[in-house]
């Protein structure tokens, strides 16, 4: 919910609590002057009787007489309500009343009670048109606030809401902090200003951090690439020959070397795919069917050796795909050693090409883990795996640098894993 909705309810709440309240009490305060008025025209006529009375004056002819009655027989004295029939309109009005006893006019006279009424049709109409002219102003308030605040949302808040625009499309990889204007309203000037800074911050330490990685990089590539090279000039050494158990080590040394080198390539590919540093200008048209066949071949040993049986379905027609080359492989290679990895003795591979999807399923054991969680970096099937684990982690990252959709799942029926690859 926007705050301007959630403001704007609360302020229609209130106001019309406040209202409701408000013409309840006019309208109370409305009834009681009304029949106070009522009261006094009453009780002024009742004066005005009983001072005829007392000058030996026959009562007030019509038309009052219709709103006089006498009786001979004691009736309730004061004021009261009742409802009489209208003749003319044919429906039950309501009056107030007022009866009282005149005193005896002669000795042999006995006494009488006087009723005055008097109708209270024209009171209930001004009460109807008060609440009337009550009820149109409500709406019109009500209505003035729902457009003050729409107002206020496109012109007031337009600042606020080019921030958010610019936030929702703020990059950090282009190394730009954010430049916001300074609106005219100071609390949206000191948030802009506060976000100038926080992006100034981020984008120095963004950099800091990109540099670091680049030459840690760098610093470390000669070193690991000089270890591989002694230690396999060392296990090729005559003297070591006769030495089994220096051989062992050295090659468990050799192994995780390589290890560590195949990990610092990754991460080096990986921190390259984040800084977009691969330029468009570096990408050419692809042909992803013959790279596979190309990295099919090269891995036909290791298909060979872990007993898989591999099959590529090609659909044309197959158009060229403008990708960095070593990207393209990358992508490949990746997606084919998981299958590999993950399969069993004597399983299969079909690979599937189209001009829309790139889909490999390999047979395997069921996943233990997260499946929603395979692509993050370091994640294994395998815990004692010497694969780094960031084989998925490189094929998202290149897939997302190119706007393909990438996604696993596992088909329990037959034990499939499933990688499809969703080009835009």
């Amino acid at each position: 919910m926007k705050l301007l909705t959630a403001t704007t309810r609360y302020y229609l709440r209130l106001t019309v609590g406040l209202f409701a309240l408000a013409s309840g009490l006019l309208y109370l305060g409305f009834d009681w002057a009304l029949r106070n008025e009522v009261e006094e025209l009453l009780y002024n006529r009742q004066l005005h009787i009983q001072k005829q009375v007392a000058r030996g004056l026959p009562l007030p002819a019509a038309p009052f007489a219709d709103n006089l009655e006498r009786s001979r027989q004691p009736r309730p004295l004061g004021f009261s309500d009742t409802l009489l029939l209208d003749p003319v309109e044919d429906e039950m009005v309501p009056f107030r009343r007022l009866t009282f006893r005149l005193p005896h006019s002669g000795v042999a006279s006995a006494p009488e009670w006087v009723t005055l009424r008097k109708s209270l049709v024209e009171t209930e109409d001004v009460l109807v048109v008060v609440l009337g002219v009550l009820l149109v102003v409500l709406v019109l308030l009500l209505g003035g606030v729902v457009a003050l605040n729409r107002w206020l949302a496109r012109h007031l808040w337009a600042p606020f809401q080019h921030t958010l625009a610019t936030l929702r499309t703020y990059d950090l990889q282009r190394h730009q902090p954010l430049t916001l204007p300074t609106p005219a309203i100071d609390e949206f000037g000191e948030l802009n200003q506060a976000l100038n800074t926080l992006s100034e911050r981020l984008v120095s330490d963004y950099e800091s951090l990109r540099e670091f990685t680049e030459n840690a990089a760098h610093e470390t590539q000669t070193p690991l690439a000089i270890i591989q090279a002694q230690l396999e000039q060392l296990l090729q050494a005559p003297a070591l020959q006769a030495d089994e158990q220096l051989t062992t080590l050295l090659g468990a040394a050799l192994g995780g070397t390589r290890r560590l080198s195949r990990l610092h390539q990754a991460l080096t590919l990986l921190t390259r795919l984040e800084n977009h540093q691969f330029a468009p200008a570096q990408a050419v048209p692809v042909l992803l069917e013959q790279l596979l066949h190309d990295r099919v071949a090269l891995l036909e040993p290791l298909l060979t050796a872990r007993q898989v049986q591999l099959t590529l379905h090609a659909e044309p027609p197959l158009p060229a795909r403008p990708m960095h080359p070593g990207l393209a492989d990358s992508l490949l290679q990746n997606l084919l050693h998981n299958a590999i990895k993950h399969n069993y003795p004597g399983g299969r591979i079909d690979v599937r090409l189209s001009a829309q999807v790139l889909e490999i399923s390999n047979t395997g054991p069921a996943p233990l883990g997260d499946p929603t969680r395979f692509f993050e970096r370091f994640r294994k099937h395998n815990a004692a795996s010497d694969s780094p684990g960031l084989g998925l982690s490189i094929a998202q990252h290149i897939c997302a640098y190119y706007g393909f959709g990438i996604e696993y799942s596992f088909a329990a029926a037959g034990s499939r894993h499933i990688l499809r690859v969703q080009f835009a």
